[in-house]
């Protein structure tokens, strides 16, 4: 991959930017990356994560990841779309998946709630006490007003738009 498709949209660098607090367990569990990963990373990492030596991850173009390896990253899955308009999954450690945001401008807003993309993908089930971030909330009026909308209701509208991310995940799993 060349050094220009490394590089972050501007919005998702200045977010996580800021940093995140895991708070001793009852924050955000998110380390981002400052560029995608490279081709040769992401498909060493998706032939391990998936056992499927056919694949090369293509599809992911992955910008962070939690305490335990579980990574976060667009997926290219919307044909002609720029990458800011795909859609943002979290893929873990342990074999979870979800869709987590429709788009860059619904990740902000996830962002500025208090959420991570592994926070994202356990909820409602994970006990996650949200706290909005200021900073975050400030940088999605400015990159993303016209698209505000609580986490709850961003991993709701990324969920029903993709209802079967998991089975097509488990589908290329040996």
């Amino acid at each position: 991959m060349d050094d220009d498709r490394r590089i972050l949209p501007p919005p998702l660098s200045e977010a996580h930017e800021i940093g995140f607090d895991y708070r001793d367990g009852d924050g955000v569990d998110f380390e981002p990356y400052p560029n995608f990963l490279d081709e040769h990373e992401t498909a060493d990492w998706w032939r391990a994560w998936t056992g499927n030596a056919e694949l090369d991850g293509s599809e992911f173009r992955v910008f962070g990841q939690d305490g335990t390896g579980g990574l976060a990253a667009f997926w290219l899955v919307r044909n002609g779309e720029p990458i800011e308009q795909q859609p943002v999954v979290f893929l873990g450690s342990e074999g979870q998946t979800a869709v987590v945001a429709q788009n860059l401008p619904a990740y902000l807003w996830l962002l500025a709630d208090g959420f991570g993309p592994w926070e994202a993908a356990q909820y409602p089930e994970h006990e996650h006490q949200p706290r909005p971030d200021a900073r975050r909330t400030e940088i999605a009026e400015r990159r993303a007003a016209a698209h505000r909308r609580s986490a709850g209701e961003v991993i709701t509208a990324a969920r029903d738009e993709f209802p079967d991310f998991e089975e097509l995940i488990d589908s290329m799993c040996r």
